[in-house]
Formats: C-alpha cells, structure tokens, sequence
C-alpha cells in the first residue's frame, strides 16, 4: 500500500524538474543583486570578497570586524612553544599566585595575533607587504576565556610612489574584549593592489 500525495505535491511533481517553485529560490540569475562580501563570477556563482583595492579604502572609516574570537589555552601555549617565551607571569600559577595574580597572562602576542587576524578578510587580505606596525600599547590584561573583537580605522590611502601598481594604507586597529575594555591598540601601514580587479581576476580571489 502506497501513501497518497498531496494534491499540491502532486501538481509539483508533475513539473519539469527546472520548473519547481523550490529551484528558483536556490539560482541567481544574471540581474539578481549580489550579495555584500561577494563578487559574481560566474551564471549562479558567486565568490567571497578577500581584502580591498585601494579605492575600496574610505579614509576616516571604521570597520568592525566579526566574528569576534574567544581565547583558549591552546592559544596561549601554542604561542609560548613556539617563541619560546619563559616568563612565568604566563605560566607558573604559583608564581602569579606569589605576585598578585589569580591566573597567568595570556601573552601579548596571542592578543596582537588574534586581533590582528581579524582585521585581514576586509582591509588587507590581498596584500603582499606588510610595511609597519607601530605604536603598539597593551592596555588591559587578557586571560583564557576572554573573548576578544577588532576595529580598524582608516588613517591614510594613497598610491605607492615607488610601487605605482600598489597603494599604502594606514590604519589605527583597537581590539577590545567582552566588557568593552580596550585591551590592545596600534597602528599598521601595509600594500593593496592600486586596482583589485586585475589581481582577483588572475589569482582567483
């Protein structure tokens, strides 16, 4: 014994398959608006935007970046094997509890990775230079469990003088954790493509 469709299901199913209701909500046709992020590159395709060309730079406007990063221990002692940092201060819970502590300091570095990385995807993901990092402050302490977000500024956008292909871009990056407290600031300067379009289009980005 067979169950019955339903009048409706049948009507659906009787249609070429390029004419169901449901097809037509999963294809993008040629005048369909892109999503924002995205570039069409092809009928019903599209790709994830990496990075800005230097005209996609507005000098005075800040970004927020997601999705924010929750620090793990893996973080923290993955960073210290790997610069082989000895301080105590992140690690020797004895020795933070000796000198005022309750837990170990997540390293810096861990702080200046995660928020910098996050700034990547929308300011400089098609770089090939990094120039300058400067005026780097850590201003709060960060621990294991803080969840940590960035913001980027735009400084400054300019065309290389030297490298006339590229463009110069020079942004202020705060990163602050879940109670809002700023916990690491600086500034970076680093290279874009003058006109992205050329670069997407030969590297497939």
């Amino acid at each position: 014994m067979t169950d019955a469709l339903p009048t409706g299901a049948l009507a659906a199913a009787a249609l070429p398959v390029t004419a169901r209701p449901s097809d037509s909500r999963n294809t993008t046709g040629p005048d369909e608006p892109v999503p924002p992020g995205y570039r069409a590159v092809g009928d019903h395709r599209v790709r994830e935007l990496v990075g800005r060309g230097l005209d996609e730079f507005v000098i005075g406007q800040i970004i927020e970046h997601r999705p924010a990063r929750t620090v793990t221990e893996t973080d923290h002692l993955l960073t210290l094997a790997l610069t082989g940092n000895p301080a105590p201060v992140h690690s020797d819970l004895e020795f933070c509890a000796a000198t005022g502590r309750d837990r170990p300091l997540v390293c810096g570095m861990v702080t200046l990775g995660i928020v910098l990385g996050a700034t990547v995807r929308s300011t400089s993901g098609l770089t090939t230079a990094n120039l300058a990092l400067d005026a780097l402050r850590l201003e709060h302490p960060v621990h294991v469990g803080d969840t940590l977000r960035a913001e980027t500024q735009i400084l400054a956008a300019r065309r290389s003088t030297s490298r006339p292909e590229h463009g110069v871009i020079t942004c202020r990056v705060n990163g602050y954790n879940q109670h809002h407290q700023r916990v690491i600031t600086f500034t970076r300067a680093f290279l874009v493509p003058a006109d992205a379009d050329p670069v997407r289009a030969t590297t497939g980005y």
